[in-house]
C-alpha cells in the first residue's frame, strides 16, 4: 500500500511554493496596510528589491530611492514593511526628543551587537542605557578631557612633520587622520594609548581609506545568519575566504575584545584612576544583565569604532576643500592670525589657540559646518519607529509601529535648501539668521533621542586639528583625490571608489 508522502512529488511543493508567494504578494500588495502608499511594486512585495541594489550593486539603494522620489512623491513604500519621506519639513517631526521612538531593529541587528546601545532597538532600553553615558559624553566632560584630544593632534602634526619639503615622499594624509580619530576614541572611552598613530607607515602603498563596515552589514541586513557565520568561523578560514570588510570584521571582533577586558584606565604607568566607559557600566544603578561581559564588550567596540570613522570623513572632506580653494585658505589664516597673536602679546606660553576661543571663530565653524554638511556621519537613511501613536504627513495616515526613514546625506544635498549644493561654500553659514533657518534640516550628527552619544568629543577634534593643521602646514592634494572624499556607495559610513588613502605633498608654513 502507498503511503500519502509518497504520493507528493517535488512538482506539488513547487506549486504549493507558488501559491504561497503569490498569496504574500497579493497581501503586500491590496490588503497590508502600507499598500496605498505609491512606490514600485516589487519593493512592496520582498525585500530582494532593496538586497539587489544593497549586496549586487554595492550600497546603492540610498541613491534609488532619491530616484524613486522623482517619480513616486515625497512619501514611498521602499519595503514590504517600510516608508520613506524626502520632505524636509517632516525631519523635525520625526526625530524630536517627545514621544517614544524605537529603531527598526531589522536595520541595527545587522551589526551584530544588539546590546550596545547605539544598536538599541526599543526605546525604554535604549533610554536606559544611554542615561549612563550621557555624562560621560557630554560637553562638560569633553571640555574637562580636552588634553586627550589636544595631545593627539601634537603628535599628528609631528607625524605630519616627518614628511614635510620632501619632494619625493608622499604622506597618505587620509590615513593619518583616521589613525588620529582611532587614537582619540579609544583613549576616550577607555583610558589606553595604543598610539595607532606612531606605528602607521603613512607612505606606504597599503595605507588606505578604512571602508570596513559597510559590506558586512549590507549582507547581515538580508541574510540574517551572516553576521553569526563570521563570529564562529576560525579567523584563519576567514581571511581565505572573506573579503576585506568581512576580515576588517574579525580584525575588529579579536582587537575590541582586547580593549574591553583590559583594566579600566590602565595605560601602563599604573594610574587606574581614569574614569572610563566600563567605569560608567559598572558603577550604574542598573540591573545585573546591563553589566555583563558581553554587552561591555559591544558598548565599547561600537562607540570607540563608530566615534573614529565618521569623524575622519568629515576631517578629509574638509582639508580637501580648505587647500582646494586659496581663498578659503587664505581667510582661515587670516583669522587664526588674530588670537594666535593675542596670546603670543600677552605671554601665555603656548600660540595654539584654545577650544573656547576656536569655538568663537566665525568663519572657521564656518568651514566646518560646510564640510559635515559634504560629510555628514551617515550615509544611510535612519529609521524610526512610533510603537503607540499613529504619525501623519500631508493628511496621510502612517500606522503606528512602521519604520519611518529619511537621510541626513540627501537632506543636505537638497538644492532646495541649498543651492548649488555639491559646492564647498562656507559663506552659507556666515549669517546668523540663515543658520538659525537651517537648524531644522541641518543635523549632521542626527537628532531627536538618538542625536550621536560622542558630538562634543568630534567637534573638539574638528576644531583642533583643522587650526593645528592649517596653522602649520600646506598640502597639495591631486584634484582627482575628491574621488577619496564624495560619497558613491551607501557603506552605512560615507563609501568613496577612492582607495589612495588623500596621498599629498607637505610643506610647512614659513613663520
Amino acid at each position: 500500500m502507498t503511503s500519502p508522502v509518497e504520493n507528493v512529488s517535488w512538482k506539488h511543493g513547487v506549486v504549493l511554493a507558488a501559491l504561497y508567494f503569490l498569496t504574500l504578494a497579493f497581501h503586500r500588495l491590496f490588503l497590508h496596510p502600507l499598500a496605498g502608499f505609491p512606490g514600485p511594486r516589487l519593493a512592496a512585495v520582498t525585500r530582494d528589491f532593496e538586497a539587489y541594489y544593497d549586496v549586487v550593486c554595492n550600497g546603492q539603494y540610498t541613491f534609488k530611492i532619491a530616484e524613486m522620489h522623482k517619480r513616486y512623491g515625497p512619501i514611498i513604500r521602499i519595503s514590504p514593511h517600510e516608508l520613506y519621506v524626502s520632505d524636509p519639513s517632516f525631519y523635525e517631526k520625526l526625530y524630536n526628543q517627545d514621544g517614544k521612538w524605537d529603531k527598526y531593529d531589522w536595520a541595527w541587528d545587522a551589526f551584530g551587537a544588539p546590546l550596545s546601545t547605539i544598536c538599541t532597538a526599543k526605546h525604554h532600553v535604549h533610554k536606559r542605557r544611554r542615561a549612563v553615558l550621557n555624562h560621560f559624553f557630554s560637553k562638560a566632560s569633553v571640555a574637562s578631557r580636552i588634553d586627550i584630544v589636544q595631545r593627539s593632534v601634537s603628535e599628528l602634526c609631528r607625524k605630519v612633520d616627518e614628511f614635510a619639503d620632501s619632494r619625493s615622499i608622499q604622506i597618505s594624509l587620509g590615513a593619518a587622520i583616521s589613525a588620529f580619530t582611532r587614537d582619540v576614541s579609544i583613549e576616550f572611552a577607555i583610558g589606553k594609548r595604543y598610539h595607532i598613530l606612531d606605528a602607521l607607515d603613512l607612505d606606504a602603498d597599503e595605507a588606505t581609506l578604512p571602508q570596513t563596515s559597510g559590506s558586512l552589514w549590507q549582507r547581515s541586513k538580508h541574510f540574517r545568519w551572516y553576521v553569526s557565520l563570521m563570529k564562529r568561523m576560525p579567523s584563519s578560514m576567514v581571511q581565505k575566504t572573506g573579503g576585506d570588510g568581512v576580515n576588517a570584521f574579525v580584525f575588529f571582533l579579536q582587537y575590541y575584545s582586547t580593549l574591553a577586558a583590559a583594566p579600566p584606565g590602565d595605560d601602563g604607568s599604573g594610574d587606574t584612576t581614569t574614569r572610563t566607559i566600563v567605569h560608567e557600566i559598572l558603577n550604574a544603578q542598573i540591573p545585573p544583565a546591563e553589566k555583563s561581559p558581553g554587552r561591555v564588550f559591544e558598548e565599547v567596540g561600537t562607540i570607540t569604532r563608530g566615534g573614529f570613522e565618521t569623524v575622519a570623513n568629515s576631517l578629509r572632506m574638509i582639508l580637501y576643500h580648505i587647500y582646494a580653494d586659496p581663498e578659503v585658505l587664505r581667510r582661515l589664516r587670516a583669522e587664526l592670525a588674530e588670537p594666535r597673536r593675542d596670546r603670543s602679546q600677552n605671554d601665555q606660553g603656548s600660540s595654539d589657540i584654545s577650544l573656547r576661543t576656536l569655538k568663537k571663530l566665525l568663519y572657521l565653524t564656518a568651514v566646518l559646518m560646510e564640510g559635515l554638511r559634504l560629510s555628514p556621519g551617515l550615509s544611510t537613511r535612519s529609521q524610526r519607529i512610533a510603537p503607540d501613536r499613529d504619525l501623519v504627513y500631508n493628511g496621510r495616515v502612517i500606522p503606528a509601529g512602521t519604520p519611518v526613514g529619511m537621510t541626513t546625506l540627501l537632506m543636505h544635498h537638497d538644492p532646495a535648501l541649498y543651492p548649488d549644493p555639491k559646492r564647498f561654500d562656507p559663506e552659507r553659514w556666515m549669517d546668523m539668521d540663515v543658520r538659525r533657518k537651517a537648524e531644522k534640516t541641518y543635523a549632521p550628527f542626527g537628532r531627536g533621542t538618538r542625536i550621536c552619544l560622542g558630538m562634543h568629543l568630534a567637534w573638539a577634534e574638528l576644531y583642533l586639528v583643522v587650526a593645528a593643521l592649517v596653522q602649520r602646514f600646506d598640502f597639495q592634494f591631486d584634484p582627482a583625490a575628491l574621488a577619496d572624499l564624495e560619497c558613491s556607495s551607501d557603506q552605512f559610513i560615507i563609501g568613496t571608489s577612492g582607495r589612495d588613502g588623500l596621498k599629498t605633498f607637505v610643506s610647512r608654513v614659513p613663520v
